[in-house]
């Protein structure tokens, strides 16, 4: 049986021809729903993210990230959510940081998209109970969980796991080429998304898309 964790790869180009003909090239890849880093754009303009969607036309994330978050966007809270807000009628998911207002996450959550709340740590990461926490108020606010963390050794992979193992609905990732296998396991815990790279490594420790898959379902002839 194929994997139903759904291989998501992230679209972090600056300019909209680029962002299409890395699209394109993801889908011929075997992504299963792409990750489009609004944030990344030189000049965001709502009109041409449209225009950019709808030629795509695949199932896809929008993500506005901030900066305290490895995001790029450089203008204001109120226009990064904006962007967001509008985007809901036109993608299967948005990402919004669970460091965001609980107003905006409410508004985009009544739009009746998908939501991923999110939280990534770059430097760290926490224990069990304060991820456990982090979780349960990213599910009472959206519709999926999303945390990543940086690890400083194994046990700190094996605290991704665990989350993996007691939460439904909660992508979990330990970040870096120690916590890259996590990404794999992920499938095996069900979690609804993993992250992979396209082109461009936009986190660390992604694994190439076409490797990803091939994991994923290594096992699928096992019992042939």
């Amino acid at each position: 049986m194929y994997s139903q964790t759904k291989i998501a790869i992230p679209i972090f180009q600056s300019k909209i021809d680029e962002v299409i003909e890395v699209a394109n090239d993801c889908i011929n890849k075997g992504a299963d729903i792409l990750e489009f880093r609004i944030d990344a754009l030189e000049n965001p303009d709502f009109k041409q993210i449209k225009q950019t969607i709808e030629e795509i036309n695949f199932p896809m994330i929008a993500t506005n990230r901030i900066s305290t978050e490895g995001g790029s966007f450089k203008g204001s809270e109120k226009e990064r959510i904006d962007i967001l807000y509008k985007c809901a009628d036109l993608v299967d998911y948005v990402d919004i940081e669970l460091q965001s207002d609980d107003e905006y996450i409410n508004m985009i959550h009544d739009t009746g998209v998908k939501t991923i709340v999110s939280y990534h740590d770059f430097e760290k990461t926490p224990e069990i109970d304060e991820i456990t926490y982090i979780v349960n108020k990213e599910q009472e606010l959206g519709d999926i969980a999303k945390v990543a963390f940086m690890p400083k050794d194994l046990d700190d992979t094996l605290k991704v796991l665990a989350i993996l193992s007691h939460c439904e609905n909660t992508i979990a990732i330990s970040m870096s080429d120690l916590g890259s296998y996590t990404r794999v396991m992920a499938s095996k815990f069900d979690s609804p998304i993993t992250f992979a790279a396209g082109r461009d490594v936009t986190a660390p420790g992604q694994i190439d898309i076409e490797t990803m898959r091939a994991l994923l379902n290594m096992d699928l002839n096992i019992m042939d």
